[in-house]
């Protein structure tokens, strides 16, 4: 062939890349000047073509490859943080579980405990109340007891007061009873006996009480019922009385109450017998010191300076010491 001859070669360069749809495979003229020199350049050039498109498709398939590696690793990252995510949130909830189960535990306990602790709040608080009581209770009881001691204290000292009075007056008493006996022995002695034993037809019939007297029970009463004008005051008539070595009436119970009271006779004169009653300091008294027992027998309140007298079909009369009245005197009767 003459060197001016044009030589037209193909070359066909494949891609590893999928083929398109849409594609056909494209052809590359290239011009060849000079056959030998031409060819072998077209062979290299197609070498390094194809050199290069291999390079290039194992530089992607490794990126690919890295990327693929990349994903999974992602894949992995996310499966471990939906694990720890899912652990983040199970374990806790059970942990919590446990605690809310052992708190429950914890509440009951604390529950009991409160239970038990108030019980005996209750109890040690009702003991304690019941001490109190019972203390308070004592201390009244004993500061009754005291006011009852302190005033029968003052009863006592009133009493000996007016024992020591009435010994005096006793005393004084005796000691003119003495002085008269003394002045008067011989005819005393001699009256004592005509009184108590009279002579009758040159014989002695002796009783308990003198003449003139009523003898009952264990005791003698002599009713004065003096005239208007030999009528006494109570003090006057107790001075009688003890002159006849008696003393106004003591009344001991019901059955003597009623002796005094028939015996007391009504008449135009007498207006009330005086016996040993009076009101001192706010009571009534006996004249041998004891206190009007039955409050029935008399209803008028005493008032210092108040006597009693006794009259038929009437009660018992508060009346002024001062007034005159008859009376009634008593002394013990003797055993015959």
């Amino acid at each position: 062939m003459a060197e001016d001859e044009v030589l037209y070669a193909s070359v066909v360069v494949k891609s590893r890349r999928p083929q398109r749809a849409t594609k056909e495979d494209e052809v590359v003229y290239d011009e060849v000047k000079l056959p030998n020199q031409t060819v072998q350049q077209t062979l290299d050039t197609n070498d390094s073509a194809r050199l290069l498109s291999n390079k290039e498709a194992e530089r992607k398939h490794r990126w690919y490859q890295k990327l693929a590696c990349c994903f999974g690793i992602l894949c992995v990252m996310l499966v471990l943080a939906i694990i720890a995510v899912f652990a983040h949130f199970l374990f806790p909830h059970k942990r919590d579980e446990q605690e809310l189960k052992q708190l429950k535990a914890n509440q009951t306990l604390l529950l009991e405990e409160i239970y038990n602790l108030t019980n005996l709040n209750k109890k040690l608080s009702s003991d304690l109340n019941i001490q109190v009581h019972n203390h308070t209770q004592e201390k009244e009881n004993l500061r009754l007891q005291n006011q009852n001691l302190m005033t029968e204290l003052d009863e006592v000292k009133n009493k000996t007061q007016k024992l020591q009075k009435e010994k005096k007056n006793l005393t004084e008493q005796i000691e003119t009873m003495e002085k008269t006996w003394n002045e008067q022995n011989v005819s005393r002695a001699q009256w004592s006996v005509d009184e108590y034993c009279p002579k009758e037809n040159n014989k002695r019939n002796c009783s308990s009480c003198q003449k003139g007297w009523t003898h009952s029970q264990s005791s003698c009463y002599a009713f004065n019922d003096a005239k208007p004008e030999d009528q006494k005051t109570w003090e006057e008539a107790r001075e009688d009385c003890r002159g006849k070595i008696s003393d106004l009436t003591v009344v001991d119970d019901e059955e003597e109450k009623k002796f005094i009271k028939d015996n007391s006779w009504v008449n135009n004169k007498i207006k009330g017998y005086w016996i040993g009653l009076r009101a001192e300091g706010g009571k009534w008294k006996w004249i041998d010191g004891s206190d009007l027992t039955n409050q029935a027998w008399i209803q008028q309140q005493p008032v210092d300076g108040q006597c009693v007298t006794s009259l038929q079909r009437r009660e018992w009369r508060s009346e002024s010491c001062d007034k005159k009245n008859a009376w009634i005197c008593e002394k013990k009767a003797l055993s015959v």
